[in-house]
């Protein structure tokens, strides 16, 4: 994969390439990884041209090897400690949240775009945000904490308390509080 003749190739364009329509044999494995707070590393050192993690953002997708760089005619597998993109803003407007990455993917927080929760490799069940291309976003902290703010707690099915936050009509969970997290919160009523 040669990265300064896809830089050229791309440059001026903003749109995410037609990745499902690619069907290349899987080339191998790049000796590349994105950490747990969406750092891209090339053997062991940190990418020094930002615009090359972007141009390859663009690239990504997880398909059934695992999450791939993906162009026309070459497949590469890398490595993601958890999951390789982060949401790092949120605003809310037009009666719904919207979250953006880091790579300035904007995602709608809908039922084409839910959050779900999931564990990070250290175990916890936190949070996440499906992008595109099977790819999903961790909610950077302060994003999660803009959302909790915002969140209200609703009764679930099961008995437990869900903090949620409402979007697009619907309610998404952050987390679920044990009665011991409760301290004098009531359930919401509805939005």
């Amino acid at each position: 994969m040669n990265i300064d003749r896809l830089l050229d190739y791309r440059q001026g364009a903003s749109s995410i390439p037609p990745l499902d329509d690619w069907q290349p044999a899987l080339s191998g494995d790049m000796a590349l990884r994105i950490d747990a707070q969406g750092g891209w590393w090339h053997e062991g050192q940190p990418f020094a041209r930002p615009n090359v993690a972007q141009l390859l953002s663009s690239l990504l997708r997880r398909d059934a090897e695992g999450y791939c760089l993906v162009t026309p005619v070459e497949r590469w597998r890398i490595q993601v400690d958890d999951l390789p993109l982060v949401a790092v803003e949120a605003d809310f407007h037009d009666d719904a949240w919207w979250l953006t990455t880091q790579f300035d993917d904007v995602v709608r927080l809908e039922p084409e775009h839910p959050l779900s929760l999931s564990e990070t490799p250290q175990g916890d069940l936190v949070p996440e945000i499906a992008v595109r291309f099977g790819l999903a976003a961790r909610l950077h902290r302060h994003v999660y904490y803009q959302l909790a703010e915002a969140a209200a707690l609703r009764d679930t099915q099961a008995g437990r308390q869900a903090l949620s936050v409402y979007s697009a009509g619907h309610w998404f969970v952050l987390g679920y509080l044990d009665a011991d997290d409760l301290d004098g919160l009531a359930p919401s009523e509805g939005p």
